[in-house]
């Protein structure tokens, strides 16, 4: 068994920024030369997350107003009372989506659908350097 590890980089613009992380992902799998095992994604902050899903216009724009509704950012939150910076939403939508995503490799690639694409979710309300940290288990 072995364990690679990377930290991604990645400058966002806040708001319900979506960033894919498919081939940032892909190269580190083959940096790796772990061709069976999993690539476990964490990201280090409380106002980001990560998922999945089909990373195109219509669906980003979708994704955008699921995120307003969930949790508006103009609604009142006991976080802006106590911090007063106002992104109180921003960690209701991080907890809700959560900070890790788990992804299969098989035969040296990540076992994603066709359409689906790992992605980063910035709910903050400014732009953020994030962080995430690959570990890539397997042999």
């Amino acid at each position: 068994m072995s364990t690679f590890y990377r930290e991604l980089s990645i400058q966002t613009q806040g708001g319900g920024d979506v960033i894919d992380l498919s081939d940032a992902l892909m190269q580190l799998v083959k940096e790796s030369g772990i061709r069976n095992g999993q690539a476990l994604c964490f990201v280090r902050h409380s106002t980001a997350a990560l998922t999945t899903l089909e990373h195109e216009p219509g669906l980003l724009a979708d994704m955008k107003a699921v995120f307003e509704r969930l949790a508006p950012a103009g609604a009142e939150y006991e976080h802006h009372k106590r911090w007063g910076d106002h992104n109180g939403h921003s960690h209701v939508l991080a907890a809700i989506f959560g900070p890790s995503v788990g992804i299969p490799i098989v035969d040296g690639r990540l076992m994603i659908g066709t359409w689906q694409r790992p992605v980063l979710l910035d709910f903050d309300v400014a732009p953020r350097q994030r962080s995430v940290s690959v570990q890539i288990v397997g042999e």
